[in-house]
């Protein structure tokens, strides 16, 4: 045997002893997802959060709240809060929503003549809101909550209600629905509620 030959059955042995490790590899490998879509890669849909679940409107909507982004009250006390967040259709910003907001007042009454403690606004280019209030008062039977509508133009109307993570009365409301929590945080003495409501 000549030197080429013998260089030649050497290349083959390694060759066959690569693939054979290779082989012996591949066998104990998870197998990978391959798209084995002739037309191409398939995108998944975007995932941007759960929809904002309906609620019961309650017996004290009032429809014909003024426009204010300030639904805070002379002469009523209670622990300033703001709420903000976004209106959001999938993955995008909802322009122009209309959120209509009413609550009890600090000692858990609701105004049934007039529009103390409730009023409209709507989001910005951002699909922002911003709303200044009080912390709600407890209404006999309920746990502490905010109500609201929230429409994006020419859609359905989603009304829910929000709630406050440090009540215990959470746990024993027949409304209270966990994924309507309130984040809250604190700035200078004003507690802020931050949420987005997702609409489909």
């Amino acid at each position: 045997m000549n030197g080429n030959e013998k260089n030649s059955l050497l290349t083959r042995r390694h060759v066959l002893k690569a693939s054979v490790v290779s082989t012996a590899a591949a066998a104990t490998m998870p197998a990978l997802a391959f798209n084995l879509n002739p037309d191409g890669p398939t995108t998944p849909e975007p995932t941007c959060g759960t929809l904002t679940v309906n609620q019961t409107e309650g017996p004290y909507f009032t429809p014909g709240s003024p426009q204010k982004t300030n639904i805070r009250e002379a002469g009523y006390e209670g622990t300033l809060l703001v709420v903000k967040g976004k209106v959001m259709a999938g993955c995008d910003p909802v322009a122009n929503a209309l959120l209509d907001f009413w609550q009890a007042d600090g000692d858990g009454e609701y105004d049934n003549e007039g529009y103390r403690f409730r009023g409209h606004q709507y989001t910005n280019a951002e699909g922002v809101f911003y709303l200044e209030t009080i912390v709600p008062g407890l209404y006999p039977g309920r746990t502490r909550h905010i109500h609201v509508k929230v429409q994006k133009p020419n859609g359905r109307v989603l009304t829910t209600q929000l709630y406050f993570p440090w009540e215990s009365g959470n746990s024993r409301d027949f409304i209270y629905d966990s994924t309507l929590l309130l984040e809250i945080s604190e700035a200078e003495g004003v507690q802020v509620g931050e949420i987005d409501f997702v609409l489909a």
